[in-house]
């Protein structure tokens, strides 16, 4: 089962700057057209094959941003993999089921570390709560 709080995100392509990719999978994911405020830092971990989706261990680096929203209309992805986006008030975040993920970009907008860096968030696969 897929958790129901996450960050729009995925991999970038090939040739593709991060910022584009940015922008790009809101896009896909949202219907929502953004711009990227500013870079809020780098997660990197190994993931078990045992928490892992794809089944196999592997490493994820995460590089977060705050993105501001400049249009678009919120509507679900056209593919499926997304169906059923919702923006929810970051005091509403601690009730959801969702990835720890989510929890390491939270931290890194509420701290702005200068490192761009916060501390090992536990991740007992990719849902944490």
């Amino acid at each position: 089962m897929r958790p129901t709080g996450l960050f729009p995100g995925g991999k970038v392509e090939h040739a593709e700057g991060p910022f584009d990719a940015v922008t790009r999978e809101l896009a896909e994911e949202t219907g929502y057209q953004g711009i990227v405020e500013r870079l809020l830092g780098v997660d990197s971990r190994v993931i078990s094959a045992a928490a892992s989706y794809a089944g196999a261990e592997h490493q994820n680096v995460g590089i977060f941003y705050r993105v501001r929203i400049t249009g678009g209309q919120l509507r679900p992805e056209p593919n499926g993999a997304t169906t059923e986006p919702t923006w929810t008030p970051i005091s509403n975040v601690g009730r959801l089921r969702r990835s720890s993920l989510v929890d390491i970009g939270l931290a890194l907008a509420r701290t702005l570390p200068v490192t761009g860096h916060v501390a090992a968030v536990p991740v007992g696969g990719l849902v944490q709560h």
